[in-house]
């Protein structure tokens, strides 16, 4: 009876948390769908909108990234929003900074896939090292790193994080509902064709 009791009051707390965390999603949706200031890439055509907080040195991130890269060859119809938010030390924050000032040369895609792709951990001598590989003036590129847009950016994936509960990378919004932790391609797409369903 009391482990019975126990494993309602768990679900309860669980049922509860969850539709705490769907209320923060719905009152921070324009703030998380906003691309003004967010890379995205697909074209968001079904409505359905992926925005994936992540850490160029989370393993699980890189795992990820094979997985959105995996969907948006699947389903073009998905916009995904990319949502830097560096939490694994210094190394992750110069990271998250390079690849959000390489937008002002048109490089952020290439940029990020570079460093989610590689090998061992991302260190500044990695980050510079894949900026000179991509032809970019690197010296544009440290002056950009200290743009407010870029403060802006980190800033607002903190606050993000923090009103959602998040708290480890990779954590994922789809639509409207939050799905923290390391997803399968089976368990995103069942999650797109869930939002695309709900109008």
């Amino acid at each position: 009876k009391l482990i019975e009791s126990l494993q309602n009051l768990q679900q309860r707390a669980a049922a509860e948390q969850q539709q705490q965390m769907s209320g923060n999603v719905k009152e921070n949706l324009d703030a998380i769908h906003d691309t003004t200031n967010s890379p995205s890439t697909g074209t968001g055509e079904s409505g359905v909108i992926v925005t994936e907080f992540f850490d160029y040195n989370c393993p699980y991130c890189r795992s990820a990234g094979e997985t959105m890269q995996a969907l948006l060859a699947a389903d073009a119809n998905v916009r995904v929003i990319y949502r830097e938010w560096p939490i694994l030390g210094d190394d992750s924050v110069i990271a998250a900074r390079a690849a959000l000032a390489a937008r002002e040369q048109g490089k952020y895609e290439a940029f990020h896939w570079a460093l989610m792709n590689g090998d061992g951990r991302v260190t500044e001598a990695v980050i510079f090292k894949v900026a000179r590989d991509l032809g970019m003036d690197v010296a544009k590129l440290e002056a950009d790193m200290a743009s407010p847009s870029v403060e802006a950016h980190i800033a607002l994936s903190n606050a993000l994080a923090q009103q959602l509960g998040f708290t480890g990378t990779p954590a994922f919004i789809v639509g409207d509902k939050t799905a923290p932790g390391m997803l399968s391609l089976d368990e995103i797409t069942t999650l797109v064709a869930e939002a695309r369903a709900d109008p």
